[in-house]
């Protein structure tokens, strides 16, 4: 039967493409809080995702440990440098496409509707898993807290809590602070990042002093971009360094600073605000990592005594120097930094995943109930309780399958590395369609906005750098899974999903033009 669906919701646009449509005058359509948020409210939203706490206490140990050794700042700079390079292309684009869709509204206008909601499915599942995995790492450093806080107090019993409820406590607690308005959600967020990052400033701080005077580790080759592509023999007790390693997770660190043009419909000025926030996030984010994975060299008598302990021990690989040379219970500190940062940055995909599906909800690929705001908060409230449950779910999951008494391997190694490495996957290879979306796009619809930079060389640039890490990731699936055997489907399940929004893109094609039609293509001009 032809479809006979009528989108009364979406007035099309005379412009460069003519199929695209602007929902902002229609009072019916569901729209998000407008003017919700300023540029510190969009940075709060988005660096959050990155969690650099959680980033630079989970990551640089592995990239120190088993990657580059001492080039661990240079993985970092390289990092930097590509991930700039695609915010050109990626701010172009967010400058003519305003819209809660991210990365599938953008590979929707620049390579058509089927990779677009491909893209779509791909990411929401990202996102989704994001949200799950942290709570993974929530709970473990918060079941390691509550047993310390037992030990402590006489109260053994708060070591005896499973992971899975701190999990879930996780999960349920984001969901009621969510519902309401996106505003209290960016103060939170803000409050939780002004900390991480100014912790973790103070440790730098004390750390290069040390270091000018008496470290021996401390040295300016850290920074040799040559040695983000070069490891280290193994020598004695240590293993050896592999660069792929140390280059996957330093792109590992920067998940999340992508997602300020997700929140352009609700920024006061988004075809400002969003520009602005995603080169703040990547360049400052790009030197915080640097400066914070070079400065732990200068609690360390030399370069390999460093490597060991991010071998033998990552968990003490900061909170050691940190407790050595700052003191004042500085390591308690970042103990409970680490719990806040999950969370934030549990909080940060969740307000993503919940867009992606509100976005498909509206334009009805996904049941229309998802598409719905909330009367009075402007929430997107359906798409962020779906999200709850989908993240939920996961945790439950994992919590029958992988079992609940061993934190350690169930909650961090299982829950927390297996969905951020399924999410990742996705990320890049996102990002890298991205890139080859924002080149065709330009040179097909706006021929006289291409310039010769920030259109078409720095999107070559970007696909070729996040190919690359793409390809390390799955050359070193293994090690990077923990040996977990699972991990080794993770990629072939991302497939699957994206190929399963390309078949319902073709179906819809055939069988309902009029939804079709609008995929991808809802904007917000009146912004």
């Amino acid at each position: 039967m032809a479809d006979k669906t009528v989108d009364a919701g979406v007035v099309p646009l005379a412009q460069a493409e003519a199929d695209i449509f602007d929902v902002s005058k229609r009072a019916e359509v569901p729209q998000l809080r407008k003017h919700a948020v300023g540029l510190w409210g969009v940075l709060f939203l988005t660096v959050t995702g990155s969690a650099p706490i959680s980033a630079m206490l989970f990551n640089t140990p592995l990239v120190t440990g088993y990657g580059n050794g001492l080039g661990a700042p240079a993985a970092f700079l390289f990092a930097t440098i590509v991930l700039t390079i695609f915010s050109v292309g990626y701010v172009a684009m967010s400058r003519k496409v305003t819209t809660a869709g991210g990365f599938y509204s953008y590979i929707s206008h620049g390579l058509g509707r089927e990779l677009g909601l491909g893209t779509g499915f791909a990411a929401v599942v990202a996102y989704s898993v994001f949200e799950a995995s942290l709570a993974g790492g929530f709970a473990y450093f918060l079941q390691l807290k509550l047993s310390q806080i037992g030990q402590a107090t006489g109260l053994g019993w708060l070591g005896y809590i499973q992971w899975p409820w701190l999990a879930m406590f996780m999960v349920v607690v984001i969901s009621l602070i969510t519902y309401f308005d996106i505003r209290i959600s960016a103060r939170l967020l803000g409050v939780f990042l002004v900390g991480e990052i100014l912790f973790l400033l103070i440790f730098d701080a004390f750390m290069f002093a040390r270091g000018a005077t008496t470290s021996t580790a401390l040295v300016l080759d850290a920074i040799n971009p040559v040695k983000a592509f070069q490891g280290f023999p193994a020598t004695g007790s240590l293993a050896a360094g592999l660069p792929a390693i140390g280059l996957f997770f330093a792109f590992w660190s920067w998940v999340g600073f992508e997602m300020a043009p997700n929140y352009g419909e609700e920024s006061k000025d988004p075809k400002r605000i969003v520009p602005r926030a995603m080169y703040i996030s990547v360049i400052g984010l790009g030197i915080f990592y640097i400066l914070t994975s070079w400065a732990p060299f200068a609690g360390y008598s030399s370069v390999g005594a460093a490597v060991g302990q991010a071998q033998t021990d990552p968990a003490h690989y900061y909170l050691g120097p940190a407790a050595q040379y700052i003191g004042l219970g500085v390591d308690q500190a970042l103990s409970i930094l680490i719990i806040t940062g999950s969370f934030a940055c549990g909080m940060a995909f969740h307000n993503t995943a919940a867009r992606y599906f509100f976005s498909l909800g509206r334009e009805r690929v996904l049941p229309a109930a998802l598409g719905k705001t909330h009367p009075q908060y402007k929430s997107p409230h359906i798409a962020s309780i779906t999200q709850s449950v989908i993240a939920g779910l996961i945790v439950i999951v994992f919590a029958i399958f992988a079992g609940r008494d061993n934190p350690t391997q169930q909650a961090y190694l299982d829950l927390y590395g297996l969905m951020a490495i399924m999410g990742v996957i996705v990320i890049l290879a996102v990002q890298a369609l991205v890139s080859v979306a924002i080149l065709r796009y330009f040179l097909q619809h706006h021929s006289s906005d291409v310039n010769w930079w920030n259109t078409i060389l720095a999107p070559i640039i970007s696909f070729v750098g996040q190919a690359v890490v793409l390809y390390l990731l799955f050359t070193n699936i293994d090690f990077i899974g923990a040996g977990l055997g699972f991990a080794r489907w993770l990629g072939p399940i991302d497939v699957v999903i994206f190929a399963a929004g390309i078949g319902l893109a073709f179906y819809l094609r055939s069988r309902q033009p009029n939804k079709y039609k609008t995929l991808g293509r809802l904007i917000h001009e009146n912004l």
